[in-house]
């Protein structure tokens, strides 16, 4: 926010424009003013003052209206509106519109100055908060999380900085853990929707109706449980970033939907009637072949040509295995500081067991035995005895060629579990449908399993 903020001044009447102007210049703002709601909607597009201060009567667009084209245009702009004619009715309208406040004319200018700071005080803080976001987010990369030293990660990377302007949707496909969603993350936060929320959706973890809520939200009563209006996601990531990871799950009747919201840009909640039109831009992620899927029949055509304008393909870890020594020291420093250890390195014996494996969870499962060995060193340099042993006893694995897991190989039933489950994730390339049916348990069975064993 500058030294000194603009406020826009909209009122039809001209000596409530030139004193409130006059009294807001004295206290160093900068004030522009408009004689109705349309001129004021301009000026809001050209000038984007920091705070609305309008009329709810005026000629052309009333201050409601203006209102709700500000919010349409900035779902964070300060307003607050004025009027002659105070009424309960009024106010609360304002409010559910979005308003920061509502006063009554003749304006209190001692309480219009106390709003003004403290509504300009909560921008501040939520330039603040971006700022955090912005450095946490950057934080996660500088901890590993999307380091790339090799070529082909490089060039996805490459790839994402040159669309990230644009706004057109993108998708990504990539095996289970090779960090979809964190660039989905750096596409959001290197575009100018960056101010703007990023609004995650894993639709594989949800059933149909419950999708269609977390996407659309619902009014009260639209179902059994719908106690009260929900707002959805797609409301929620308005004017940012909406990321649908799993998108090849969803059901052939929500890939109808979800089609109408990307080419309308207009949807209605679950058991309402009103038109909601949103701006958003679409991330989404498969493990799928999706242009297999359309073959299949499983997945609409029109719908994967709609989401995949720009399309980008995550090489997994054994792809790229030069990242995995960078991973491996961040993750040191990540974890150790977290678990209060001096842990700095690891033995070379160790490392290269970790480089010849060939990590069907990719970086999220090296990521996940990089935490378990930093906890239970007791030393400042992790040994090759911490490596798990259905990695330190597999020598250059591949998918086609994993050996079955047997007793001789385990130390105990949950060692033969993992590593079976270790198997069927590297032959199905990562794909936990595949790999359920494969070992012959459900799809949430096989998620529990592979949170227990942290795979």
């Amino acid at each position: 926010m500058s030294i000194h903020p603009t406020l826009l001044i909209v009122d039809d009447e001209k000596n409530t424009r030139d004193g409130l102007k006059q009294f807001l210049e004295s206290q160093d703002y900068d004030v522009l003013t408009a004689a109705d709601g349309e001129e004021g909607f301009r000026q809001y597009r050209e000038a984007k003052p920091e705070l609305v201060l309008a009329d709810i009567r005026m000629p052309r667009l009333d201050g409601i209206g203006l209102l709700e084209k500000i919010k349409a245009e900035n779902p964070n702009a300060l307003v607050i509106l004025l009027t002659a004619y105070g009424s309960v009715e009024d106010a609360v309208k304002a409010m559910r519109k979005g308003a920061y406040y509502y006063l009554t004319k003749p304006v209190n200018l001692e309480e219009l100055e106390f709003l003004i700071k403290k509504a300009l005080s909560s921008l501040t803080l939520e330039e603040e908060n971006r700022e955090l976001r912005r450095a946490l987010f950057q934080e996660k990369f500088e901890q590993g999380n999307i380091l790339a030293q090799s070529k082909k990660m490089k060039a996805v990377l490459k790839t994402v900085d040159q669309i990230a302007p644009s706004s057109s949707t993108v998708l990504i496909e990539g095996e289970s853990g090779t960090g979809k969603e964190l660039i989905a993350h750096r596409i959001h936060e290197s575009s100018p929707r960056r101010n703007f929320p990023f609004i995650a959706v894993h639709c594989g973890a949800l059933t149909e109706t419950l999708l269609a809520s977390e996407l659309f939200g619902h009014e009260r009563g639209a179902f059994t449980g719908a106690v009260e209006k929900k707002v959805g996601r797609f409301e929620r990531a308005h004017q940012g970033t909406l990321f649908l990871d799993e998108v090849g799950e969803i059901s052939p009747e929500m890939q109808v939907k979800l089609l109408r919201v990307l080419q309308e840009g207009e949807f209605e909640r679950v058991g309402g009637a009103k038109i909601i039109r949103v701006n958003v831009r679409l991330v989404a992620a498969t493990n799928k072949n999706l242009i297999e899927e359309v073959r299949k029949g499983r997945f609409r055509d029109d719908l994967y040509y709609r989401i995949n304008v720009i399309y980008l393909k995550v090489p997994p870890l054994r792809e790229r295995k030069e990242d995995i020594p960078p991973l491996v020291h961040t993750f040191i420093k990540q974890f150790a500081l977290s678990n209060g250890k001096k842990i700095t390195k690891i033995e070379d014996d160790a490392l290269q067991a970790l480089m010849q494996y060939d990590w069907p969870g990719n970086v999220r499962e090296l990521k996940n035995i990089m935490e378990r060995m930093i906890v239970l060193s007791s030393e400042d340099k992790l040994p090759l005895s911490l490596v798990p042993e259905d990695i330190r006893t597999l020598q250059n694995p591949s998918p086609a060629s994993l050996p079955p897991a047997s007793p001789s190989k385990a130390q105990n039933l949950e060692d033969v579990e993992r590593a079976f489950i270790r198997q069927a994730l590297a032959e199905s390339r990562g794909n936990k449908s595949l790999a359920a049916k494969r070992i012959g348990i459900s799809r949430r069975t096989l998620y529990r399993k592979i949170r227990e064993y942290g795979l």
